[in-house]
């Protein structure tokens, strides 16, 4: 366990190299990289920052805990850094002057990641910081973090358990007294008088996670369990960790009062806690305000409200109280699209094949139930068709659902499914189908709110919410805002027929930039829905923005296959193999497929993708391409209007972003080599590194 943290991992004066959580993660693994923990710097960070890039992690206090588990990690290992000026990991309450740099191999087995939780209860404990800050040596550090008390300065020992000691197995027992007895198991609360007079104590069952499983799993568990002891209730905490989970015994979730979820992934087997009050929020509000979680538990629980059905949702932490409206719009907007997008590729490319082998005429054929010809094309190409176009009709209930089950989880889906379905009968189309889900999540959220008597509340998830809700967003769509949408949509889609010259490719630049902004998030699926939208009433308007967007969206990836290629010596050994795989995704319009290299070099990589997005969306705008499959990049060629010219815009653009991030990461080579070993060594021999030729 000593061997986790030594003193050549601790650099006091982190401040002399690093200003920024990225310098600071840099210079901390590069003592990792020298002691042989890290055998590659820039794949290690590129872990690294895709980890931060999912939740910051600056904690309250002054402490930034950046982690991740890695395949270029030899060993579990710990650097730590102090920072006089503080760096800013995204704290509310400011920059961190503690960071720790948390690495674990890709197969850490439980007996590591026990020694890493342990830790990060230590980080709960002020004695505990107060000597980290005051420690003058970097053996000094290393020795209070491993608890070699022999090492460690006598002032300002922490008070808990050292880290290499296995974590409490229900999360919240304390040491045997001097007298030998020992506290309680579940909460830390002294045990009621043989008499047994006292009233027994509230008890709440907790469950943490985050998407690592190193770190903040186990601050919210020990801030937690602080706050219960003060609060004077029992409780038992669940870590869902990434080595796997002990599950709560039944009898104590039984027995227990309350729930409270601190989570950032969702809860496994999330079904045992069903019937009981819950408190749901994400794992920071869990370490940051525990008191406020637990006074809010119980106020549900005296207030009899439970919660009837706490089944798995795909947006588990779109409920954060920390998040601001826009940020759970997002979500719940994405939660939509990412149930809608099957529907869509299924069904538009099987319309796409049915008019490339029967012709453009397939859509007049008669219904293949009524008759089909086993050996006529035409009937195969119908088939094809018809069976797409079922699938397509999916498209507008489908999102509108799963937008009010991102909001409401299982009682939104009946009220979005209606919700949807009047806005295709409508012809409100894709806007509409957009604020049937959102009328229909708020209105179930709305009616949830509503005190019930207890004898009513079985029958609500499965007779009242749905009958109430169905009816109320039916009203709201066919009378109240259905129409004005379908007007909208009506004008949106006479806007896109009606595109030509620089208007057209105006839009055409636009939707490349949001396509290749970031790489598959919520911007770049706001474009591709926007297309994929206007696909369900086709025009010739709504065909050239698929084409241009799907052009735009092969770009990214293509440009960093091709710049690895070229100029190899500007990436390290882990994006030029990435480099091999990039070919296939950009090929396919997987534009996820340039995230790794943007999450190692984003300054560089994104304005370089843009730029390529750019030319490529206005070039397929300007030569009139028109795509009618939602999906399949080149293998989709010969359903494309204007395919050679489409090929065209696409070069164009892949060129384009060749040559800039060339240019771009050529600059920061040249400029950096100067200094010796730079963060572009990509030579290795087994565990050492030398700078790679410039």
């Amino acid at each position: 366990m000593s061997e986790m943290i030594t003193a050549e991992l601790v650099d006091l004066e982190i401040d002399r190299s690093a200003g920024t959580k990225e310098a600071a993660a840099r210079a901390l693994a590069e003592r990792m990289v020298a002691l042989g923990r890290v055998t590659d710097l820039d794949g290690f960070l590129a872990d690294v920052a895709a980890r931060e890039a999912q939740m910051p992690t600056g904690l309250d206090g002054g402490i930034g805990i950046p982690h991740c588990r890695s395949a270029h990690v030899t060993e579990p290992t710990l650097a730590f850094g102090r920072s006089a000026d503080g760096i800013d990991f995204g704290a509310p309450d400011g920059p961190a002057d503690l960071i720790f740099l948390i690495a674990a191999p890709a197969g850490a087995d439980d007996a590591h990641l026990t020694i890493l939780s342990s830790l990060a209860r230590q980080l709960m404990d002020a004695e505990f910081t107060d000597a980290l800050r005051a420690a003058s040596d970097p053996a000094s550090v290393a020795a209070l973090i491993t608890g070699d008390t022999a090492a460690a300065p006598d002032a300002g020992q922490p008070s808990q358990d050292a880290p290499g000691e296995e974590a409490p197995a229900s999360g919240g027992e304390e040491a045997p007294t001097s007298g030998g007895e020992e506290a309680p198991a579940s909460g830390g609360e002294e045990a009621p008088a043989s008499g047994g007079e006292e009233a027994p104590a509230f008890r709440i069952v907790a469950v943490t996670s985050c998407p690592t499983g190193i770190a903040h799993t186990y601050m919210a568990a020990e801030s937690l369990e602080n706050a219960a002891r003060e609060a004077g209730v029992e409780l038992t905490v669940e870590t869902q960790g990434s080595a796997g989970f002990t599950r709560v015994d039944p009898a104590v979730i039984a027995a227990a009062d309350a729930v409270i979820f601190a989570h950032d992934v969702p809860v496994r087997e999330k079904d045992r806690f069903a019937g009981k009050p819950t408190v749901d929020v994400g794992v920071k509000a869990g370490i940051s305000r525990p008191a406020e979680l637990i006074a809010e538990v119980r106020a549900k629980a005296a207030r009899g409200e439970t919660t009837a059905d706490v089944g798995p949702s795909p947006v588990d932490n779109a409920g954060d109280s920390d998040d601001g409206y826009g940020t759970k719009l997002r979500k719940w907007l994405m939660s939509g699209v990412s149930y809608m997008v099957p529907f869509v590729a299924a069904g538009g490319l099987l319309i796409a094949l049915g008019f490339a082998i029967g012709g453009w005429k397939i859509d007049k054929a008669p219904s293949v139930a009524e008759h089909f010809v086993w050996t006529d094309t035409t009937s195969w190409a119908a088939l094809l068709f018809q069976i797409g176009g079922l699938a397509f009709a999916f498209l507008v209930p489908v999102l509108a659902g799963y937008i009010a089950y991102g909001m409401a989880d299982r009682p939104g889906l009946v009220p979005g499914f209606v919700g949807g379905s009047v806005a295709v009968t409508i012809n409100a189309g894709f806007l509409g189908g957009l604020a049937a889900g959102l009328i229909a999540g708020a209105v179930v959220m709305a009616i949830q709110r509503v005190q019930i008597p207890a004898v009513l509340r079985g029958i609500m998830p499965v007779v009242v919410i749905p009958l109430i809700s169905s009816a109320v967003v039916g009203f709201l769509m066919f009378l109240v805002v259905g129409k004005p949408i379908a007007e909208l949509q009506s004008a949106l889609t006479d806007w896109l027929e009606g595109l030509s010259g620089a208007n057209a490719i105006i839009l055409g630049v636009i939707l490349g930039l949001m396509m290749c902004f970031d790489l598959g998030g919520p911007l770049n699926k706001v474009a591709y829905a926007f297309a994929v939208g206007g696909l369900a009433n086709p025009t010739e308007g709504s065909l050239k923005v698929m084409a241009a967007v799907m052009a735009a969206g092969m770009v990214p990836p293509l440009a960093m296959a091709l710049a690895t290629t070229v100029r190899g010596r500007l990436f390290t050994k882990t994006e030029r193999e990435n480099g091999k795989a990039a070919w296939f995704l950009g090929a396919s319009f997987i534009t996820e497929g340039a995230i790794p290299f943007a999450a190692a070099d984003p300054l560089r990589v994104i304005p370089a993708s843009m730029a390529g997005g750019a030319v490529t969306g206005a070039l397929s705008m300007a030569f009139d391409c028109t795509l009618r499959a939602p999906h399949g990049g080149i293998f989709v060629v010969p359903l494309i209007g204007q395919p050679l010219l489409y090929l065209v815009a696409i070069v164009a653009g892949v060129a384009v972003s060749t040559v800039a991030v060339i240019l771009l990461k050529g600059t920061r080579k040249a400029g950096s080599s100067q200094g010796g070993a730079t963060a572009d060594e990509t030579v290795t021999d087994k565990d050492k590194r030398v700078p790679a030729a410039v």
